[in-house]
């Protein structure tokens, strides 16, 4: 991975307009409409379609977008392509919060502290889950809802658990291909460690009481099933898999949402 110096190279790029007028259009037919929360030093972009007091809000994470350019060239702006968190929250139907990651889709001119290390080596440090937890309780402050629960697509599947962990008013968790121990992850693909970051099954503990449902692919060669499941068994009888077939890390996800949304969470009674 690349050194520091060659980081600091790409650090103010701006974001692409392309990707922020799709994810407009990809957002506008489920009536969610963009905006901007502030979380720690950051601007987040969120896209929002919310009744107050709501009888449940699932606020949705994106994954770590464009993170690399190759294996060893880091993104100037990780603004995801295909945005999968994003038609994660379209295909719901409920009340949704969707919440970029941070310097995705908002113009790095109003995000002076970005620096690629945010989605290289520490997209999941102390410091982006505290933004994200800021940003989160600002919508929770403000819609006021019965229950709250936390989706993430790939890398948003590490900030759920890791936002659930430091948090009192999480319901339930579900994670999509969701990055639940990048150690084994980057073993796995044989890239640099993140020791800037936090590791999601280091906190398996922490959320056991809490209800969740966590959905890999079964081709999935990013995120591989065994390393889902090995979260899984440290996360307890609160936590369970479902491996879906035919699936991979990027497949249509969004397309197979609002059938998965009616698996049952253990350890609670079915709710809508």
């Amino acid at each position: 991975m690349p050194a520091l110096a060659s980081l600091a190279l790409l650090a103010g790029c701006a974001s692409d307009p392309d990707l922020v007028r799709r994810a407009d259009a990809l957002a506008a037919p489920a009536g969610l409409h963009r905006e901007e929360v502030r979380g720690g030093p950051f601007v987040l972009t969120a896209y929002v379609h919310a009744r107050p007091k709501a009888p449940l809000l699932r606020v949705y994470l994106e994954g770590d977008g464009r993170a690399w350019i190759t294996r060893n060239q880091v993104s100037p702006d990780p603004t995801p392509h295909s945005a999968m968190g994003l038609r994660l929250a379209a295909s719901d139907g409920g009340d949704v919060v969707y919440l970029a990651r941070p310097c995705q889709f908002t113009p790095m001119a109003r995000n002076p502290v970005c620096h690629p290390l945010y989605w290289a080596g520490l997209r999941y440090s102390p410091e982006v889950v505290s933004a994200m937890d800021e940003a989160l309780s600002r919508y929770v402050a403000q819609l006021q809802p019965a229950r709250l629960e936390l989706v993430g697509y790939s890398g948003g599947g590490a900030i759920a658990v890791l936002l659930a962990a430091r948090r009192k008013d999480v319901s339930a968790i579900r994670t999509v291909a969701g990055n639940l121990d990048h150690v084994a992850v980057n073993q796995w693909h044989k890239v640099s460690q993140m020791p800037g970051s936090l590791n999601p099954i280091d906190v398996a503990a922490q959320v056991a009481r809490i209800p969740q449902l966590h959905v890999g692919g079964a081709e999935d060669a990013v995120i591989t099933p065994a390393i889902t499941r090995s979260f899984v068994a440290k996360a307890g009888h609160c936590a369970a898999l479902a491996i879906i077939p035919g699936m991979a890390h990027e497949s249509d996800w969004a397309s197979r949402w609002p059938a998965l949304l009616q698996l049952p969470l253990p350890c609670t009674a079915r709710q809508p």
